[in-house]
């Protein structure tokens, strides 16, 4: 029950953080964005892995291992975040929202993959989620739109995201973790931003963007990765998903209150179906957590 609730919380905060990687947006290019959020969300967890260890001794696996870990999850990090924060240049944050929050789709597909069990209920959530996102994303020429497309794609990195947290946070301890894959994060954003993508970054534009910063680094990585890293040691990854992927709703909100969007009867219809797809695969599947397997 504390892992769910964490893991909702941590979806309130990441469907508000929509609104903050858009407005960021006015001052900061997307890698540079995405590398200035993870500074500061590997930044804010030094704090608090120094209390930690202080509490009590360090135990764990070697350093080569913790890096090891934290490069892969940061890898994968990296990618789902620059298809979101590309996508987010092309659509609105509500779309992104409930179309991120197809990851809940491809979870259990990838699972089954690696052989956990999944139930023909959760199955029949993720196809009435998956109409739900037909009629939110495609319109009357059957096309999707670009930045709806990579906010897709990201949903399936997000999915691989969950089930490699979902193993490694077995052997790694969580805030650890959480702040090693900030760090490499942070690294492939700046480093992309400015050898790739020719973006180019003045001190007045991170000021300009400081407030969704702020929001966007410290709260929805530093605080919300972490809880998501630290209850999905005792959450099973499909509840994970399908839970975390209520997001859409908090994005669809801040869109609404924030940036003045609005949904049309098609894709509230959408958003209706897919928000009823989650809930009937988080009620029907096991109650098993990720340490009982």
């Amino acid at each position: 029950m504390i892992a769910n609730l964490l893991l909702l919380t941590t979806a309130a905060i990441w469907g508000f953080g929509f609104v903050a990687q858009v407005l960021g947006m006015n001052y900061l290019e997307p890698f540079a964005f995405i590398g200035a959020r993870f500074v500061l969300g590997a930044l804010s967890l030094l704090p608090v892995i120094w209390y930690l260890r202080r509490q009590e001794k360090p135990t764990g696996p070697s350093i080569g291992y913790m890096i090891f870990a934290s490069s892969v999850l940061g890898t994968i990090l990296f990618a789902a975040s620059s298809f979101q924060q590309v996508g987010l240049l092309y659509t609105t944050a509500s779309n992104a929202g409930f179309i991120t929050g197809m990851y809940m789709v491809f979870v259990p597909i990838f699972g089954m993959m690696l052989g956990m069990a999944t139930s023909l209920a959760t199955w029949i959530g993720c196809m009435v989620a998956a109409t739900g996102l037909y009629l939110l994303g495609v319109d009357d020429q059957y096309q999707m739109g670009y930045g709806d497309l990579l906010q897709l794609v990201g949903a399936g990195i997000w999915a691989l995201h969950i089930l490699v947290i979902d193993h490694f946070t077995k052997h790694v301890p969580g805030v650890e973790l959480a702040c090693g894959q900030f760090i490499v994060c942070s690294i492939l954003g700046i480093f992309v931003s400015t050898v790739f993508a020719g973006e180019s970054t003045a001190w007045s534009q991170l000021v300009a963007a400081g407030p969704t910063l702020v929001y966007a680094g410290i709260v929805t990585v530093g605080v919300a990765y972490t809880l998501q890293v630290v209850a999905q040691a005792k959450a099973n990854p499909v509840h994970a998903g399908i839970i975390l992927s209520l997001e859409a709703v908090f994005g669809a909100l801040g869109g609404y209150l924030m940036l003045d969007e609005l949904l049309n009867t098609r894709q509230l219809v959408g958003c209706a179906l897919m928000l009823v797809g989650m809930i009937l695969s988080q009620l029907a599947t096991p109650a098993s957590s990720s340490d009982d397997r």
